[in-house]
């Protein structure tokens, strides 16, 4: 590995070499000061290219107002200049040949309106509609109490199943990305980690339905990138956010985004902490033979959680970046779970019960470091960056077990059973990639790029059981298991603009090679393959307001790592979790049209083919009465998927943002022996409205209603919910101060069926999803905009495979 590793190196700088002798070309430069000959910084400064007056590039001057443009081709040009509360600029013309050229000094004059008379006639948003993707704006949500995961829940397409995992367009297996940053977590971890993170720290939401090649090839349902909240601003500035709600339990959050941004450095901190009492409520209600057990498992969790990110960017001059991040979560979990089975018979007399206590202390940690760095090869846009990431995830759980067994008439039988389980799980995770772009003109574009990472998963198990002679190790319960992967990629995509056609298309090749162990059933894992990855996208204008997207990809989802220890886990004495060491990735292709006028959504279709698609398939003992659900791959599983809506404004103070969606899932394989074919036609629609009132109040209304679906193996039953929330800002326009109540009703719950072969399985479940949430935001500091720089690292979907189910 550190063999590969040296060798990437020295082909990054090879190519940093080669560029930086290409780059040696023709230069201008120039000072933009002000009328008292005060060099400007961050002003905006632009190239622009005559006789077209087409801009050629854009940057910022430094703290001496210089700015310098390299490589630049030959003819006539011209520099505009512009900063906020200036007036803009233009340079005489000049020409450039083979000599570096020094424009005359630019002077900025004072903008003479006073900015506290301008009027705001328009705002952003909330839901964007791009031709790639979805934004949306979160900041023009009210989001008091709320945290990332319900905030996900309302955007356009997503839905979210039975155990949290986020659903987008109707597929499963979306990869969640953090300011362009794989998150590297799905299932119970990810679940854990977006509801630590409160939704007013969050910035935009980008839907991304359709990657391109340049991002990895895994996530059949495409990516959602989270964007939180970093001011572009010069200078110190920053927001904090204190809130609390109730359901059921109290709840208490805050946090502080810090942002320092002078000369050549630009740095960030951002803190979060919450506290967060709350429940979950399982119902299962079986049908064995001719007998009924009904289940329900009750949990309380009580969670202390910190997230932090913090990082640096280094601008060594107008082309060169080095930049640096740190970033992590700590959540420690006290949680008290109780269970309760009873059965009756087929004459519905009851025959005996199980109940369970199970205290647990569980603590999840994540750590991630990110070294990046980018080079500007030429005027017309070109850029090498290489990132260099190390993720680390290590996971702790303490748990005891005390089981009673009661007859029909609530006598103990024999003793209780006593369990204990001390529980650990850490994934390592290394990365390094680079990625180049080369502009060969106006219109065509190459982007080109590898990467490599290299995973180590490993878990322990330790079960004892409490017998007279003291606690003893129950064999049958423990188990240590590692896996160890590599992943190779490369790609290449090409961008071609026409008048008003733009075509994209990408090939990408990754190769998997994996090895894994379990030491409690002494199997073997061993995964070697490669495959292909083609993308294509298409966008046409027909005129100014119409235009027409449509998109085409190939993904892949691979099994996360603990999904193949074959291990059991027990959560109660009737059900278990059991790995799979036979699963083999799925593999998805994907279509996307897209028809919007004036930037609003009239239509999109979708339609995806999956084959091999990972699902829960649970298998009954009619004997023991456990069900066991172990992970399996289907034959196929079909998508389609269609909806309209987009925000506007009703009247000047109402605006009102409508998605009706419909769809067609079908699920068709072979399970357990025999043939399962379940399908439906579903529909659901959601609405947000914003009402703006005197005296910056505003009064919000959220509201959804799904229709029954088909999910996997499960039949999904209808759901709905209703939202109400009021804001005011005051300070002028610095603090916001948000009341909001989620599900009035309290109607948000997932239900659903399960019946095929011997399993006939009634499913709820319940969350603290009604509750009052107070919170406050206040904002400070420097408000002139200074230029971010936009940034990607190289962690891939590994990440996202941490505690996948």
């Amino acid at each position: 590995m550190m063999n590969l590793f040296f060798k990437s190196l020295l082909l990054v700088l090879f190519i940093f070499n080669f560029q930086t002798t290409l780059a040696q070309n023709t230069k201008v430069s120039g000072t933009i000061t002000d009328k008292r000959n005060k060099a400007l910084d961050y002003a905006s400064v632009a190239l622009i290219q005559l006789p077209d007056s087409s801009p050629v590039t854009l940057q910022v001057t430094n703290q001496q107002g210089l700015y310098e443009f390299s490589n630049v081709k030959p003819g006539r040009y011209l520099i505009k200049a512009l900063m906020m509360g200036y007036r803009k600029a233009l340079s005489a013309p000049f020409e450039v040949k083979d000599m570096a050229v020094k424009v005359p000094l630019i002077v900025l004059a004072d903008e003479t309106q006073n900015l506290k008379e301008v009027n705001i006639i328009s705002k952003m948003p909330v839901i964007d509609q791009k031709a790639d993707r979805v934004i949306v704006n979160v900041e023009q949500m009210n989001t008091a109490g709320d945290n990332a995961l319900e905030v996900i829940s309302r955007s356009p397409g997503v839905k979210l199943d039975k155990d949290d995992n986020i659903v987008l367009k109707g597929k499963k297996g979306i990869i969640i990305m953090i300011d362009g940053k794989m998150s590297y977590m799905t299932g119970l971890e990810l679940t854990t980690y977006l509801k630590s993170l409160p939704g007013s720290v969050l910035s935009k939401l980008e839907l991304i339905s359709n990657p391109p090649s340049s991002f990895d090839a895994a996530g059949t349902a495409g990516i959602i990138n989270i964007k939180l909240k970093r001011n572009k601003m010069q200078g110190f500035n920053g927001n904090m956010n204190l809130g609390g709600g109730y359901g059921r339990y109290e709840k208490v959050f805050g946090g502080t985004n810090l942002n320092y941004n002078i000369g050549k450095v630009s740095t960030y901190l951002r803190l979060d902490a919450g506290h967060y009492n709350s429940y979950n409520r399982l119902t299962l209600n079986r049908t064995i033979g001719d007998e009924q057990y009904n289940q329900l498992n009750f949990w309380h969790p009580v969670t202390n959680s910190l997230n932090y990110s913090t990082g640096a960017d280094y601008f060594i001059n107008g082309k060169h970046t080095l930049g640096l991040m740190v970033k992590g979560f700590t959540a420690p979990e006290e949680t008290k779970v109780n269970s309760n089975s009873v059965n009756y018979n087929a004459v519905g007399a009851k025959m005996g019960s199980t109940s369970m206590f199970n205290p647990q202390s569980n603590t999840e940690k994540n750590h991630a470091f990110n070294l990046n760095y980018r080079f500007k090869t030429d005027t017309l846009g070109g850029e090498l960056g290489f990132d260099a990431d190390y993720v680390r995830f290590d996971n702790t759980k303490n748990e005891t077990f005390t089981n009673n067994y009661l007859d029909a008439n609530e006598q103990l039988i024999d003793n209780p059973i006593d369990l204990r389980n001390k529980g650990m799980g850490n994934v390592s995770i290394y990365s390094i990639k680079a990625d180049y772009s080369l502009n060969f003109s106006k219109t065509l574009k190459m982007e080109t790029g590898w990467k490599s990472s290299w995973v180590e998963s490993q878990s322990d198990v330790r079960f004892d059981s409490l017998k007279t002679a003291g606690w003893i190790t129950d064999p049958r319960r423990t188990n240590a298991f590692s896996y160890n992967e590599n992943i190779n990629a490369g790609y290449l995509s090409l961008d071609q603009n026409f008048k008003n056609l733009q075509i994209k298309a990408g090939l990408r090749a990754e190769q998997t090679l994996g090895n894994g162990s379990s030491s409690g059933t002494n199997t073997l894992i061993n995964r070697k393959y490669w495959k292909l990855f083609p993308t294509v996208f298409v966008s046409l204008k027909l005129d100014s307001n119409n235009l027409i997207t449509a998109a085409y990809r190939k993904s892949i989802n691979r099994p996360s790592y603990s999904s193949l220890n074959p291990f059991t886990f027990y959560s109660d004495p009737y059900t278990a979790l059991q790995g799979n060491p036979l699963l083999q990735p799925s593999y998805a292709n994907s279509f996307e049209l897209n028809y919007s006028i004036k930037n609003f959504r009239i239509l999109t279709l979708s339609y995806s083919v999956n084959n091999g698609s990972i699902s829960e398939v649970v298998y009954q003992n009619d004997i023991t009465k456990e069900s066991i659900s172990r992970p399996e791959n289907l034959n196929r599983t079909t998508n389609f998927y269609m909806a309209t809506g987009n925000p506007f404004d009703i009247t000047k103070w109402w605006n009102n943002s409508t998605e009706v969606s419909a769809g067609f899932n079908r699920t068709e394989s072979a399970v357990q022996g025999n043939g399962f074919n379940a399908f439906s036609w579903n529909w659901s629609v959601v609405m947000d409205n914003t009402i703006t009132l005197p005296k910056n109040y505003s009064l919000t209304t959220y509201a959804f209603y799904d229709s029954p679906s088909v999910n996997g193996l499960f039949r999904n039953l209808e759901s709905y919910q209703l939202n109400i929330g009021v804001k005011k800002l005051f300070w002028n326009k610095n603090a916001t101060l948000a009341l909001k109540v989620n599900d009035i009703f309290n109607t948000s719950k997932f239900r659903a069926n399960l019946e095929y072969n011997n399993i006939k399985t009634y499913w709820q479940n319940e969350w603290e999803s009604r509750r009052v949430n107070l919170s406050f935001t206040y904002k400070f500091g420097n408000m002139k905009i200074k230029t971010a720089r936009k940034r990607q690292t190289g962690t891939s979907e590994e990440e996202n495979r941490v505690g996948k189910n």
